[in-house]
């Protein structure tokens, strides 16, 4: 029996990166997991396969969360293949670092829309279907709300929405027995990472010299965390936001 065993869990953005880790890691633990993705869903099955070829039980869902149609039909895919939600991690996310002369509308937009509204409106459409037992919500962060670095203005102001979203939230939805907490991760090894050339780079070195631990994260860094924050070992946890970055600060 895992630590997860009977529930639910829906992860956005998993198609790849810390959301694939995340979705299989749950479901190792015995959730069963809805795998969504916005555009890659070659990537979203092969979460799925790999999942189900161990014997857990998962779906994947196409949706955009900043589309609040999208985001109800995720919800009601969910439903209608295992009756019920449990567990949500608000991992969907973009990143494009700009200096502040080339910040534009459709740059400011098109982060805020995912990795702010898209989170609000799958929470919003979460608490819908959490029963009386309750919900755990993991959002996930960043650390770069501590590490500030220069040109990501937009990125780190939509990472501090979040952090504030978090704690608020947790009270809001403290009485309804939903626990909010956020994963902060510092740099993880992804496939948006490599594509983004920082891989081997003086930039990954930086990090890692700046780093305690010495290295860059892996995506199980993380999901191991998420599986704390989603099962009962959490209980009395609610507004964290918890760093995990090797302790660079």
């Amino acid at each position: 029996m895992g630590k997860l065993q009977g529930k639910v869990a829906v992860i956005t953005g998993a198609s790849k990166g810390i959301g694939a880790g995340t979705a299989k890691s749950l479901a190792a633990e015995g959730a069963s997991v809805v795998v969504n993705y916005a555009s890659s869903k070659e990537g979203a099955d092969r979460v799925v396969k790999e999942i189900t070829s161990k014997g857990g039980k998962a779906i994947a869902v196409q949706g955009s969360v900043a589309k609040a149609a999208d985001v109800e039909r995720i919800f009601s895919e969910t439903k209608k293949a295992f009756g019920k939600v449990d567990v949500l991690v608000n991992n969907a996310g973009v990143y494009e670092f700009s200096p502040i002369e080339e910040v534009t509308e459709e740059h400011y937009h098109r982060i805020f829309n995912t990795n702010v509204l898209g989170l609000l409106l799958t929470t919003k459409e979460a608490v819908k279907h959490f029963n009386g037992d309750g919900g755990s919500i993991i959002n996930v962060g960043s650390a770069v709300t501590e590490l500030t670095p220069p040109t990501t203005a937009v990125y780190t102001g939509t990472k501090g929405a979040v952090d504030a979203i978090t704690r608020t939230l947790s009270k809001e939805l403290g009485p309804k027995k939903i626990r909010v907490n956020s994963i902060n991760p510092g740099m993880v090894e992804t496939e948006g990472v490599h594509a983004a050339g920082f891989i081997g780079s003086d930039f990954q070195k930086q990090f890692e010299a700046q780093t305690p631990l010495g290295r860059i994260g892996q995506p199980e860094d993380i999901s191991s965390i998420a599986v704390f924050l989603a099962s009962a070992d959490s209980a009395w946890l609610t507004g964290e936001l918890l760093v995990a970055s090797g302790g660079l600060r």
